[in-house]
């Protein structure tokens, strides 16, 4: 090789590694944290990743299972994370027991537009409507969002607080001890206890599933949330996460068996056909709803808004009370025609 060759090359080389810097230099990082582990509807944000939607939008985003939305909004307040998904209700308890945080997180796109939480018992129990939870032990971890909200739901169903009794146990051991009988009714998302009792050899049949939406309780469940300081920084990249992120909910609407292997990469051990059905659940009682046809993906109602954060402030007693406007920012959210994702 003459010196002209080997110099060619090294510059050749050279101008590949620019041109690849260049490149990545162009892509905004985003590290963002799940609500909790990847299970089947992680597939509305493992899709556009494993499309390639973010990379679409020059963003290099990292996802995260998270251990509950309140950890998800705590590590997001102080900037352990860009953006994260979690339940509006614990996001509105952090702003309300948190009046003087120096950063707030707020939501910037409703994903469920209305709340998984439920109150699930045995048909062997004898409940069969929220009535007949009065004088019954009902049992969640203790940061459950269906047992922060059961206030909410015991008002709205006329049932006296104080003729309930609560058991707290570990998220894990939740609906064993419902099978065992160590009490009468659960809280928790409906698409997680259900198919947690199913694994534990109880049929459907033999369920009751009261969701808080059909009783009453039209409370928003997880949205996307981002930080003030990506907010500052760069509002335009949260703005294209959240168009990547709409294409990829497109996709999972139309195909959700092929979307649970994105997640299954995640977590080989997972058992596909479980997570199908959950993210199947997820879609029909959580995101494509009757409420979210009407208001639009990914918006919200201003006035449901302000009367679930007058319901959270009451139920959750938050030593501030919550001024809604400031929770949700609007202008944030891809097209009507891109967000066109739920069909009739």
């Amino acid at each position: 090789m003459t010196i002209r060759q080997q110099a060619l090359r090294v510059a050749l080389g050279l101008a590949l590694v620019l041109g690849t810097s260049a490149v990545a230099a162009q892509e905004t990082r985003i590290r963002f944290q799940l609500d909790w582990r990847f299970e089947g509807p992680a597939a509305l944000f493992t899709v556009p990743a494993k499309k390639g939607y973010f990379k679409e939008e020059k963003l290099d985003v990292v996802i995260d299972a998270g251990n509950g939305s309140g950890g998800t909004v705590t590590r997001v307040a102080t900037g352990t994370y860009d953006m994260g998904f979690a339940d509006m209700a614990a996001l509105m308890e952090f702003w309300g027991n948190n009046p003087g945080a120096p950063s707030k997180p707020v939501a910037v796109m409703m994903v469920y537009n209305n709340t998984p939480a439920a109150v699930l018992a045995l048909k062997k129990s004898g409940i069969r409507t929220p009535a007949d939870l009065a004088g019954r032990k009902l049992g969640a971890p203790v940061f459950d969002a269906g047992r922060k909200a059961f206030p909410i739901f015991a008002k709205a169903n006329g049932i006296d607080l104080g003729k309930i009794a609560w058991t707290t146990m570990d998220p894990p051991l939740r609906e064993t001890m419902l099978v065992r009988g160590d009490v009468d009714a659960i809280t928790g998302f409906y698409f997680t206890s259900l198919l947690n009792l199913n694994a534990r050899g109880v049929k459907d049949e033999d369920i009751v599933v009261l969701p808080y939406p059909q009783f009453g309780v039209k409370l928003y469940g997880n949205a996307i949330i981002a930080s003030e300081d990506i907010l500052k920084r760069n509002p335009e990249a949260v703005k294209a996460f959240l168009r990547a992120f709409t294409r990829g909910v497109k996709d999972v609407i139309a195909d959700p068996d092929g979307s649970v292997a994105t997640v299954k990469e995640r977590d080989p051990l997972m058992d596909s056909g479980l997570e199908l059905r959950r993210l199947k659940l997820a879609l029909a009682s959580s995101v494509a709803t009757p409420d979210a046809k009407a208001e639009g993906f990914g918006e919200v109602s201003p006035p449901r808004l302000a009367l679930m954060a007058s319901q959270v402030n009451d139920a959750f007693g938050l030593k501030e009370r919550i001024q809604p406007d400031r929770i949700f920012l609007t202008g944030m959210l891809p097209t009507k025609d891109q967000r066109n994702v739920l069909g009739k």
